[in-house]
Formats: C-alpha cells, sequence, structure tokens
C-alpha cells in the first residue's frame, strides 16, 4: 500500500469554523460508521498529525506473577 494511500494530502486553506454549542450532526455521522470504520480513521488521523512515528507501535510487556 502507498505511502499517499495512508496518508492522503489535506487542504489547509479550507477551514470552516463555529460556535462550540451549534449542534452538529457529525456525532450521529461517526455512531452510524462500524467500529472498523471509525477505527481505519483514527489510523488515518494518527498518520497525519505524527506522520512516519505512527506506524511504530507501543510494545507491550507482559509480566507473570505468582501470587501465593
Amino acid at each position: 500500500m502507498s505511502t499517499e494511500a495512508l496518508f492522503p494530502k489535506i487542504d489547509k486553506t479550507a477551514l470552516s469554523l463555529s460556535p462550540l454549542d451549534d449542534y452538529s450532526d457529525e456525532k450521529t455521522y461517526w455512531l452510524s460508521r462500524t467500529p472498523h470504520e471509525r477505527l481505519r480513521h483514527i489510523e488515518m488521523l494518527r498518520g497525519i498529525n505524527y506522520g512516519h512515528r505512527a506506524t511504530a507501535r507501543i510494545q507491550r510487556v507482559l509480566d507473570y506473577v505468582e501470587r501465593e
């Protein structure tokens, strides 16, 4: 998969401002999406914000402790 497909270019000249108390149907839209689609979009946003560093995953370490 190409880098362009993972991290599409954004037109930063387009900007829309609205008051915080203005109702938006954005929440309704995202609730109508499947969890897979939501996660895929979050990963895309991470890539846009953090670049190639976003692909580095946090290492999980599991310690097994026996209790008496």
